[in-house]
Order: C-alpha cells, then sequence, then structure tokens
C-alpha cells in the first residue's frame, strides 16, 4: 500500500466568504492546492435548515480554487470534501482546516509511531424518504469502511474522528416522496437534521464494530444507548448524499501530525477533553508541549436529552428562542476554549447518537516536531 503524508492548516476567516487566508498561504507555497482533500469549517450563521453561510463558504472556495487547480467550481466541490458547520456561539471563531494529502517516498528514517492519515469517501445520493432511516445507516457504514481503506488505516482502533455532512428534507423534497406514494421520516426540516446526523452516527457504529448491524428504523433518535464514539455528523441543505472523512492514525503514514480523541459524557466534562489533548501528548493551554503544538479541537455537543446535567435541571431545550444546538455549541466550545487556549476550535451541535446522550466526541490534532 502506498505512503501518504497528511498536512494540516487552521486559517482565521472575517467571514463566510472570505478566502484570503487560504489563498495567501498557496501563493507563498505553503498549501499547494492541488494536495487538498478536505476543508472544514466554522462558519457564523445559526447551523439551521436555513444557514446559507455554509452554501456561500463552499461556493467561496470553489470559485477560488478553481483557478488554481484548472477546473470548474462544480468540478472543485466534486474533488475536494467541503464540511462547513454553522454556528460560532459564545467564543467560537469562525475559521477553516486545511487537511492536504500527497504521495511520499516512504516513511523517513527514525520516524517512529502511527501517524495522521485522512480518507474520503462518498454514498450514493438518497431519496428524501430514506433519509434517517436503515438506508442511511447502511449506505453510511459502506462509504467509512471505504474512507478508511483510502486512508492505509487497517484497524478500527486506529480511527479517532468520522466527519460527515448529510442531508436534510425540505418541502419540495418531502413532496417528491409523496408524489411517489412514500413517506418521510419527519416533514419538519429541522427535525430532519436530527434524523439525518443519527442514522449517518449510527452508520459509523455498524462500520467501526461499535454496534451491530441489526438496527430497525425506529432506533433512530429512540435508542441513545447506541452511539459511536468517534462519528460527528453534520447537516446541510446543499446536497443529497454522505460525504464521509475518516481521521485517524496509521503505519502507511509520513506525516508530522498525530490524532487522538476522549469521549466527553456530558457538556462539562473537561476530564475528557483534558484526556483528548494529552492523547497526543498535548498539555493544557497554553498549546504547545514538549516539541508539540496543538493544530485544532474537533467536538460535538447537544443538550442533554433527559433535561439534567449532573443532577441539575437545564433549560437549553425548554427555550423558544434560542435553539438548543446553538446553547450546546456556546457552552462546549467555551468549556473546551478554556483548555486549549483558542477559541478557534471545531465545535459542531448536533450529538444524536454521536457519544452517550449529552455528551460527544472529542478529538485533537497535534504537530510534532520529532
Amino acid at each position: 500500500m502506498r505512503t501518504t503524508s497528511v498536512g494540516v492548516f487552521k486559517v482565521a476567516t472575517t467571514g463566510p466568504g472570505d478566502v484570503s487566508g487560504l489563498m495567501a498561504m498557496i501563493g507563498s507555497g505553503a498549501v499547494d492546492p492541488k494536495s487538498i482533500l478536505a476543508i472544514l469549517g466554522k462558519t457564523e450563521g445559526n447551523g439551521g435548515v436555513n444557514d446559507f453561510t455554509r452554501e456561500y463558504a463552499v461556493a467561496a472556495l470553489c470559485t477560488a480554487l478553481a483557478p488554481k487547480l484548472g477546473l470548474s467550481p462544480e468540478a472543485v466541490e466534486q474533488r475536494i470534501a467541503f464540511v462547513m458547520s454553522g454556528g460560532t456561539e459564545g467564543v467560537l471563531s469562525p475559521h477553516l482546516t486545511v487537511f492536504t494529502r500527497r504521495e511520499a517516498d516512504g516513511r523517513p528514517a527514525g520516524l517512529s509511531g502511527k501517524r495522521l492519515s485522512i480518507g474520503m469517501a462518498h454514498t450514493r445520493d438518497f431519496l428524501p424518504e430514506e433519509l434517517g432511516r436503515s438506508a442511511q445507516i447502511a449506505e453510511t457504514a459502506r462509504a467509512v469502511k471505504a474512507a478508511m481503506t483510502d486512508a492505509g488505516i487497517l484497524e478500527p482502533a486506529d480511527v479517532h474522528f468520522v466527519q460527515i455532512k448529510c442531508p436534510l428534507l425540505t418541502s419540495e423534497r418531502v413532496a417528491a416522496a409523496n408524489a411517489r406514494g412514500n413517506k418521510v421520516v419527519t416533514t419538519s426540516s429541522y427535525s430532519s437534521m436530527a434524523y439525518s446526523r443519527g442514522a449517518s452516527a449510527l452508520g459509523v457504529a455498524v462500520a467501526l464494530g461499535e454496534i451491530g448491524p441489526d438496527l430497525r428504523d425506529e432506533d433512530v433518535l429512540r435508542r441513545y444507548d447506541l452511539f459511536s464514539n468517534v462519528a460527528s455528523t453534520s447537516s446541510g441543505i446543499e446536497l443529497m448524499h454522505n460525504v464521509v472523512i475518516v481521521l485517524g492514525n496509521s503505519e502507511l503514514s509520513a506525516s508530522e501530525f498525530e490524532i487522538g480523541h476522549a469521549v466527553m459524557k456530558d457538556a462539562i466534562d473537561s476530564a475528557a477533553v483534558m484526556s483528548a489533548l494529552t492523547s497526543v501528548g498535548l498539555a493544557i493551554a497554553p498549546q504547545t508541549s514538549a516539541g508539540r503544538a496543538l493544530v485544532n479541537i474537533f467536538a460535538k455537543a447537544e443538550a442533554s436529552p433527559d433535561g439534567s446535567v449532573r443532577g441539575f435541571r437545564h433549560t437549553m431545550l425548554e427555550d423558544t428562542d434560542i435553539s438548543s444546538t446553538r446553547h450546546a455549541r456556546a457552552a462546549v466550545g467555551g468549556l473546551i476554549a478554556g483548555l486549549a487556549g483558542t477559541g478557534a476550535v471545531y465545535v459542531s451541535g448536533g450529538a444524536e447518537h454521536q457519544g452517550p446522550a449529552g455528551g460527544g466526541p472529542v478529538a485533537a490534532i497535534a504537530r510534532l516536531s520529532d
């Protein structure tokens, strides 16, 4: 199998259409545009159905990268995996994380241990009536395994974060299903985001052997005892298939980066965040320690569905002014920012079947100087 070298670059943005930071890195030679495999971003929208900052950010990036790659903007979107997560509440700072991958002539002498590797895969397009159901689970599981192969990751234990962009239902998509005589899982566009995220996360769990494959449609958003410890899923209006990005460590990687993860049991689980940092040799803020530097932290957040955190009632699910996902992003984002020493961290709301109910996975990437 081939040896690859993966690079990771964090770029601050002044708005969802700001590509100047990435273009400057390309202009300086720090980033080869032809090596870009995936871009994960946080945009300052509401994270809901009508958050068009995600689509705006992808369009801006595709337009800017098109001449660099000699492709049309549409072809750029097919070549690179774009995952934009809306919502930068609290101290969360809008930014992009750019992942590059290139072929390497073997591992350098003296390089030890497994290093960061990345793989990508797509599911087929889903019919609206398949979202949030077993078809989405099964197709996602297949795509996760394909992405692992693409990353050169052989063991599920070496997978530390699986980022998925998945679809949602709109009134037009619901009408299309009805016209065929089929019913969708919900007629609420907002609720469909949770169903799609949950089914996608269960697909990750099945692929990695965290749970068994015998799942029913009724398990989604009901069997919260079923979850993945490494899944991070985000719904968007801009697609009808799942984009799957697997991040882990591999002996076939010559990267100078390493990834590790832990699982937050609830929204105030600081011990899990510290565990994720120490898993890649990092101390708590400041961001560097012993020849290692923090690149970014990726986490999921949600309001605990039982209405309490460690025995005390929370009101996130009862606030009709502000979505619970926005509360959760702000709370978890503040916790992680304080421990990491930066607000430029990737925290995504809506953690259905992504970690235990009310919690979620948290992963850290460090750059190694050895």
